[in-house]
């Protein structure tokens, strides 16, 4: 029979306590790192047009695209694995200028999970045609907001800003602020690269003017919109669905404001490239009268999908 004195015991428990020690360090860093990053970003390079026999380094692209929007820090806040921003980047290359040099355009996604339901709600589908850019297979992307040389990071991290920021501004009142203000510092400190995308003049339809409109007081309304919708309105609908759709109702009406004021605006298109379907399928279950009261505001608001929302009222309630 073996035997144990004092100090075996005490040499026992040491050690088991250095073990659970250790365990809980693994444990808490595995903890940490999946909580540290804010995007959950699926990305896809294309490339039809471009005959070279060897594509792979639009592979090492992929990945290396993939792993700069996934694995930086890119707020102060902590999410976990659950609360990531489900987002996605379809980029084809239209073509391949020089060995580094590429024209492509880039299908930008994101969406936010709507409370107590499995469906999860589009916030923004936009395809951004300006994205000339140089890489070398197997480059390391950097990226520093105050020392911008590479048009390929500052895109990139251009839109992890704003598709956070409009996350936040779906959760919380103008909760995006921070991060509209650092995507347009990216513009502010690309605008002397050669790449289009970051200047006023060039077109009325591009970077620039996504964050000037989201931070010009002009389309607060649709802000508050982007809030009420989501968290007042989409969230509790899986409770009480007229109550949440009233308050939709509510909040498309605002939208009158903004268009009196700037009328055919860039990002109310925006807005709508994300939530038309979604809207048409909101009220296609409504009585009548809550069609009647949203259809030809949605009309008026967004002619570009007026045939759409004439649908809504044609719809047979289940």
């Amino acid at each position: 029979m073996t035997k144990f004195n004092s100090d075996s015991l005490k040499l026992m428990s040491m050690r088991t306590y250095t073990k659970i020690l250790v365990i809980l360090f693994l444990v808490f860093s595995v903890v940490t790192k999946s909580t540290a990053q804010e995007l959950n970003c699926s990305v896809s390079i294309l490339s039809p047009q471009i005959q070279a026999s060897d594509k792979s380094i639009f592979e090492t692209l992929q990945t290396s695209i993939r792993e700069f929007m996934n694995n930086r820090i890119w707020t102060n806040d902590q999410f976990l694995n659950q609360e990531r921003i489900e987002c996605s980047m379809i980029i084809t290359i239209s073509e391949r200028v020089s060995v580094d040099e590429f024209k492509a355009n880039v299908q930008i996604q994101s969406r936010r999970p709507v409370y107590k339901s499995s469906f999860n709600s589009p916030l923004f589908n936009h395809q951004d045609n300006d994205m000339a850019f140089r890489y070398i297979q197997d480059q390391v992307l950097e990226f520093d907001e105050a020392n911008i040389n590479s048009n390929l990071t500052a895109v990139l991290a251009y839109y992890a800003y704003l598709l956070i920021g409009l996350d936040y501004d779906s959760f919380s009142p103008e909760g995006g602020t921070p991060y509209y203000v650092k995507a347009q510092n990216i513009v502010n400190n690309a605008a002397r690269l050669s790449e289009r995308g970051w200047k006023a003049f060039e077109s009325s339809r591009n970077r620039y003017w996504i964050t000037e409109n989201l931070l010009n007081s002009s389309f607060k309304p649709l802000r508050s919109t982007l809030y009420a919708y989501h968290r007042k309105g989409l969230d509790i609908m899986s409770e009480d669905a007229p109550k949440g759709r009233l308050v939709i109702t509510e909040s498309i009406k605002e939208l009158r404001r903004v268009f009196s004021d700037k009328p055919n605006s860039f990002l109310m298109q925006i807005f709508f490239n994300a939530k038309a379907d979604e809207i048409v399928n909101i009220y296609s279950q409504a009585q009548m009268d809550e069609k009647n009261q949203v259809v030809p505001v949605l009309s008026l608001v967004d002619p570009a999908n007026t045939l759409k929302y004439q649908g809504i009222l044609s719809a047979e309630k289940k």
